[in-house]
């Protein structure tokens, strides 16, 4: 079954929460974000995969003055795997307390699960200037 128009607006306000919860600090809630046994895959950033939901939280909660004020997603493209997991692939602009700014792109394995979809495994990939 393809996925829907409402699996996509719920993909696609899973995505843009990201940015919410890491703005505001709101490490107590990646619940809402990311699944109990998720990979967020930093490896780009010299951090390497870190692995399921506490151990994400703690990356979340430490150094919190070296992560950018500002987290914003745009063009969410979302495609299907099967029933229960798609593909999705973003852009992300980060603004730091200094004004400097950065965009990523953030390649995500979205799940179904009982609460809604999830994510089950994000890598952020940096995009630096040729």
């Amino acid at each position: 079954m393809p996925l829907t128009a409402d699996d996509r607006i719920a993909i696609h306000e899973l995505v843009a929460l990201h940015g919410h919860l890491a703005d505001d600090r709101r490490i107590d809630e990646l619940d809402l974000l990311l699944t109990e046994d998720a990979v967020y895959d930093v490896t780009a950033f010299g951090l390497g995969e870190v692995q399921g939901l506490p151990a994400v939280t703690a990356l979340f909660a430490s150094a919190p003055g070296d992560q950018p004020v500002g987290h914003h997603v745009t063009n969410v493209l979302a495609t299907e795997r099967d029933d229960d997991t798609a593909s999705v692939r973003s852009k992300g602009l980060s603004v730091m307390a200094d004004g400097a700014a950065g965009t990523v792109v953030y390649d995500d394995v979205v799940v179904r699960t009982p609460a809604g979809w999830r994510i089950q495994r994000r890598t952020v990939v940096p995009r630096t200037p040729s």
